[in-house]
């Protein structure tokens, strides 16, 4: 029988990427594996996967497992995206355990790698005695605080959202703001909180924690973790950071007429002269925003390239699917293309981020702060500004703007999280231009450095996985 890896991942187009890349990964390391991925179909908005999915399949030796449909209500009284994801992957045990049989009839099936939304796919793991890792594609801050909400939940009854002011003394973490802990456990009471109060409760009952991330970027985290401070009432599984994992510019998802507009356009602007804006596949702003980054952006004075989605519904029943096409003229000043279209490029929806990212004229990233987009820049070494919108994200910004000097941070107004044209034009000039910006532009050379060095044969990264590749070849062993 031939030997195989399962991944598992939550739908959602980030991390549907990072556990390709995972798979692609381990394929690379030892050959001799087969990895399966399990695809479930939700029917709420993840980003468009099935062109990418098709292009995976076409150019690696991945298997695409693709579960059968389940319904869901999507009549929930949570905001959140993360509330219908777990609801939603609980409802795919069934298949998940047909799936995991079926495969066993032909491979010996080594480990399920699952996301951290499919912690109920633990017990089916259990059940077919099948050792079961995490695959956190988030940064080791954001698990350090996961598995810290256990102690907090315990010395406190209040809400994060209510625990205004109060800084949370999470091991390894910079002092943070209750307020700006992951936005899905900011209200106890919310279905979502308890799916993560879950996965804390089950990450140090699995075989191991795979961390997309790398040593040096996150050291005293990572040390924080291994140590045990953040579970003080329970053992830590190993920790393996195996990044930083990112796509490569093929196997995006989006048309070849984006990519080539993109950077056509970059190519005729000078070295490090463009701010490129961009906030992931859920990030989405309402047209007042949309026009002041418009107003700030043609302040500035600075070469940019925008990539612009239409707000979203105000219709409550469509607030999980996905937008429409933008109407550029009507959500944008009157004018502002025409005036900014010798050094301004908006593009509709997508970009080819990776590309964009490494292309000589571009000098700095406006980001949301999800973790793809952050260790993307990292690897290009482009410094970022922080304006994170959902998800871990306002965490993220304080990691990276207080301990990594990675970014310099937009403020937001305390009331309604609004962003102003006099914040955004004064930001991407001190990004651009001051010399605030160019000491965090040296800092994510640096960075960039480290990442390859720990992407490098003997580097932290590949010594890591070779030994998570052993640990399989160990449980190979004790089968036989």
């Amino acid at each position: 029988m031939k030997d195989a890896i399962v991944l598992f991942p939550s739908p959602a187009m980030g991390h549907l990427i990072s556990m390709v890349e995972l798979g692609k990964l381990i394929l690379r390391n030892d050959p001799s594996f087969s990895i399966k991925i399990l695809i479930t179909h939700p029917p709420y908005n993840t980003g468009s996967t099935t062109p990418y999915i098709n292009r995976i399949s076409a150019t690696t030796p991945i298997t695409f497992h693709h579960l059968p449909a389940v319904s869901l209500p999507l009549q929930t009284s949570s905001p959140n995206h993360e509330t219908l994801a777990f609801d939603f992957l609980a409802l795919n045990n069934p298949n998940v355990h047909q799936a995991l049989l079926s495969i066993s009839q032909t491979h010996t099936v080594h480990a399920l790698i699952i996301d951290m939304f499919c912690t109920p796919a633990m017990s089916v793991a259990a059940e077919l005695n099948i050792p079961a890792y995490y695959f956190y594609t988030s940064g080791a801050c954001w698990l350090a605080a996961n598995l810290y909400m256990r102690t907090i939940h315990q010395n406190t009854t209040k809400s994060f959202k209510d625990l205004k002011n109060t800084y949370l003394d999470i091991p390894g973490v910079p002092p943070l703001l209750a307020t700006d802990m992951a936005k899905p456990v900011l209200d106890r009471a919310d279905k979502s909180y308890e799916g993560f109060m879950n996965t804390a409760i089950h990450l140090p009952k699995s075989a191991g924690i795979i961390i997309n991330t790398f040593e040096s970027l996150e050291p005293r985290v990572l040390q924080a973790i291994s140590q045990g401070l953040c579970v003080p009432d329970d053992l830590i599984p190993p920790i393996y950071c195996i990044g930083p994992l990112i796509a490569t510019h093929d196997d995006k998802p989006g048309g070849d007429g984006g990519r080539q507009e993109c950077l056509i356009w970059l190519d005729s602007q000078p070295s490090r002269s463009v701010v490129f804006l961009c906030f992931g596949s859920l990030g989405l702003f309402s047209e007042e925003q949309l026009k002041e980054i418009a107003i700030g952006l043609e302040r500035s004075g600075h070469r940019f390239l925008w990539v612009v989605r239409s707000p979203p519904s105000e219709d409550h029943s469509r607030r999980f699917l996905a937008p429409p096409e933008p109407d550029l003229d009507s959500l944008l000043p009157n004018g502002f293309l025409e005036r900014t279209r010798e050094r301004g490029l908006v593009v509709k929806q997508w970009a080819p981020q990776v590309d964009v990212l490494s292309h000589d004229s571009v000098g700095g990233f406006v980001t949301h702060c999800g973790w793809n987009s952050v260790l993307e820049a990292v690897r290009a070494g482009q410094p970022m500004l922080a304006w994170p919108l959902y998800a871990e994200q306002r965490m993220n910004r304080v990691v990276l703007v207080e301990e990594m000097k990675l970014a310099l941070p937009m403020t937001e107004s305390k009331e309604d999280g609004f962003v102003s044209a006099a914040e955004v034009e004064k930001r991407v000039r001190e990004l651009m231009d001051s010399e605030e910006g160019k000491l965090i532009r040296d800092q994510t050379e640096a960075k960039r450095e480290e990442a390859r060095a720990a992407m490098s044969e003997g580097g932290s990264s590949r010594v890591a996985l070779a030994e998570l590749v052993r640990n399989w070849k160990r449980h190979e062993l004790s089968h036989t």
